[in-house]
Order: structure tokens, then sequence, then C-alpha cells
């Protein structure tokens, strides 16, 4: 597939998908890399799915004991994303305020 990037006259810039092999890179380093950013995406949507599908369970807790424990372990992947670049800093921040002060009114 191609995805138009953006359209200037009659000048279109396409970038072919990492999904298709019509466009592979030739030196073996880039095709390895190719492979390894395919990865490492799937791996940080998974994660980032997990960290979201924990914060959907924290707002729909209504004991305050089990939210306080369920917000540590949401704390810490919010931070492990942070850490590694998946998510903002600031978004990471954000989010646990915004639970803490959930959890603390409960």
């Amino acid at each position: 597939r191609n995805f138009v990037l953006f359209r200037k006259s009659s000048y279109i810039a396409t970038r072919t998908s990492a999904f298709t092999t019509s466009a592979m890179a030739n030196h073996k380093s880039a095709i390895k890399r190719i492979r390894s950013n395919e990865t490492k995406r799937l791996r940080n949507r998974y994660q980032l799915k997990t960290t979201r599908t924990l914060i959907k369970q924290l707002r729909h807790t209504t004991e305050k004991k089990a939210a306080g424990e369920l917000l540590t372990k949401v704390a810490a992947k919010l931070d492990k994303l942070s850490k590694r670049g998946i998510i903002h800093k600031n978004k990471s921040a954000n989010q646990k305020a915004k639970l803490t002060r959930l959890v603390n009114g409960l």
C-alpha cells in the first residue's frame, strides 16, 4: 500500500507501508531494521493496550482498597511506558494525577 504524505501542486510524496515487500531495502542491516521495528511496534501496541485496559478497570472499580491496589499497578505501567518512550512523560503524569484523584474520591 502507498500512503499519501502530502500534496504540493502536482507532486505527491508517498511512502510504502512496512507490510509490503515490494519496496524492501537492499542492505542486510536495513532489512533487519524493518523486521525489528515491526516487532517493537507490535510490542509497544500490546503494552499500551494492556495499560489502557487496566485504566478502564480502575475507573470502573467502586471499592477503595481494590482501587488503591490497582492504582499502583497502573502507575507502574504508565511509568514504564513513559520511560521507554511509548507515551510522553507529561501524559503519564497527567493520567496518574487524574486516577489518583479518582481513587481518593472513592
